[in-house]
């Protein structure tokens, strides 16, 4: 049977969804070790922006 095409694309979005929440976990861990946030750009394909913001994400939970 073949998938229509809105199912495709559902289940692509949630590949995806899987794949960029995994890249965050990746990158807190990346962070915990000091890793810098260069480096763990280059290697999660996250943006600055993002990594700053689960960068502050750990350093509000360690309060």
């Amino acid at each position: 049977m073949r998938e229509s095409v809105i199912y495709q694309s559902i289940k692509a979005e949630g590949r995806e969804e899987g794949s960029d929440k995994k890249a965050r976990k990746i990158a807190i861990n990346l962070l915990a070790e000091g890793i810098s946030v260069d480096v763990i750009v280059r290697v999660t394909g996250l943006s600055v922006e993002m990594v700053q913001q689960l960068r502050q994400g750990e350093s509000e939970n360690q309060d």
